[in-house]
């Protein structure tokens, strides 16, 4: 096993971040937990906390040095996400990190249908390019916000079609992170996709929770004009509505129906399947 000590975690004020640390810290693994606002961090055992946000190079140089495995969660949803993912990558090679494992997703590179997969896709070209081990572990869209799908009168709306996706629930990806983070050093090189048991289409998906919830759920196929218009009145720059209706798209081609053995292989256990995690 490697030394956990010289471990380093990314978003722990996060989901998903946040249960990793704590999987580790249940686990007796040293760690730093590097997080933008240091009074939200959790207080783990093991657990030193350090001021670092992605793109604040001396910051990020200070708490990495003397690093060797970084666990990098993607930032969150932003204009310049790429950037700060570009700036972390860069300051972790430059701080001597070893080896960084990163959560990435299905399908990324710079032809994703879904457009923040583009990022993914940029970012783990910088992570090879660095000369530092890695491990992308590529999620699938989670579970967990699946039933956030549907709108106020339960309707799920967006170009979906009949396309389907291998919906992956957040505590999976969590526990297959956390596997790979107990011994990084047998997962360099590694590429692994993250999904759940079954490729689900929304009018199944809306299928499940009718029979869950007890009420009527259903799914509306919408056109890509019907799709823009239906979110125009949010506000939101054109990047976001474009990552939220290449969502559907991307499940439309039918790219997100692959189902892998990925979360099995590390954690043991098969992944969670809708009806699980909607019955708790």
């Amino acid at each position: 096993m490697t030394a956990l000590a010289a471990l380093a975690i990314t978003g722990s004020t996060g989901a998903l971040g946040g249960a990793v640390a704590s999987a580790l810290a249940e686990r007796g693994a040293p760690q730093r937990l590097l997080v933008r606002s240091p009074e939200r961090a959790p207080r783990l055992p093991g657990a030193s906390v350090h001021r670092a946000a992605f793109g604040d190079r001396d910051d990020c140089l200070a708490a990495l040095e003397g690093v060797e495995t970084l666990f990098m969660v993607s930032a969150s949803e932003s204009a310049d996400r790429l950037a700060q993912h570009l700036a972390l990558v860069d300051a972790a090679a430059d701080a001597g990190v070893r080896h960084v494992v990163y959560t990435s997703f299905v399908g990324a590179g710079p032809d994703a249908v879904f457009t923040l997969a583009r990022d993914h896709g940029a970012t783990e070209e910088r992570i090879r390019s660095s000369g530092m081990a890695w491990t992308f572990l590529r999620d699938s869209f989670y579970l967990d916000v699946l039933e956030l799908f549907a709108g106020e009168d339960d309707a799920l709306r967006g170009p979906a079609g009949e396309g389907r996706c291998a919906f992956v629930a957040r505590s999976d990806v969590s526990a297959a992170a956390t596997a790979v983070l107990l011994d990084p050093a047998a997962h360099a090189g590694a590429t692994y996709e993250l999904t759940g048991p079954e490729p689900l289409s929304l009018a199944e998906a809306a299928a499940r929770l009718t029979a869950v919830r007890g009420r009527p759920f259903r799914f509306v196929d919408e056109t890509l004009a019907e799709a823009y218009a239906s979110r125009a009145g949010y506000g939101a720059p054109d990047w976001q509505v474009d990552a939220w209706v290449s969502t559907y798209t991307a499940i439309a081609t039918g790219g997100m129906a692959g189902v892998s053995g990925d979360v099995e292989r590390l954690t043991g256990r098969a992944p969670r399947s809708f009806e699980q995690l909607l019955r708790g």
